[in-house]
């Protein structure tokens, strides 16, 4: 038998074939199907899948989503500043009446001494080295009360005065043709406040 030299099997000599006898089909690369894409943020999926939606469609999704997510950020910043303003008058409440509580507590302390220099000018002379001795008490006096001015001490009104439970002291009650009832004869003790706090109350003589 004579043999044919560069001799080639065709295509369908080189396929193998299937035990069934079929002859197998050339694979060939079968394009794959594009998924969809996913649903704009907001939107049904239902309802993307549905129907194609328009580019001015989600554009005004997409807006309508920041205009709600801005007045969320908006409302949360108000909340927050509110919220630091009245932190802040707390704040500045606690701190003021810490400071006033203070002020008042040392005050206190030389009030004493405010009175006896006011009982040493009581009857001061007017003459000679004792003059110029008043003068000298005076001055400190005077530097002192300023001093208490300049803290918010104020002088509690008396001499005069109707007699005021809150704000004064009744030592004695007495009678006198020169004031009605009830009117204060007398100042004994001044007395004074810083702001609503009574540091101490006046003592004083009232007419009954």
């Amino acid at each position: 038998m004579t043999k044919h030299k560069g001799h080639k099997p065709s295509h369908r000599e080189s396929q193998p074939s299937r035990p069934d006898g079929a002859e197998a089909e050339p694979a060939h690369d079968q394009p794959q199907a594009e998924s969809a894409p996913p649903a704009p943020i907001g939107v049904p999926s239902e309802v993307f899948e549905e129907r194609a939606l328009s580019q001015a469609e989600i554009d005004a999704v997409d807006l309508t989503l920041l205009q709600a997510q801005a007045a969320e950020y908006l409302d949360g910043w108000q909340r927050s500043r509110a919220e630091f303003a009245n932190y802040k008058k707390r704040v500045d409440r606690e701190t003021e009446d810490a400071r006033a509580r203070i002020t008042a507590e040392i005050t206190t302390r030389y009030l004493p001494i405010l009175d006896d220099l006011q009982r040493a000018l009581k009857d001061k002379p007017l003459e000679g080295d004792g003059a110029h001795w008043a003068e000298g008490i005076e001055l400190i006096y005077r530097k002192l009360g300023a001093l208490l001015e300049v803290e918010g001490i104020e002088l509690i009104p008396a001499s005069g005065e109707r007699f005021d439970p809150l704000v004064h002291e009744a030592l004695t009650l007495e009678d006198s043709e020169q004031h009605n009832e009830g009117m204060v004869i007398e100042v004994i003790q001044q007395g004074y406040r810083l702001g609503d706090r009574i540091l101490r109350p006046a003592l004083v003589r009232v007419a009954k």
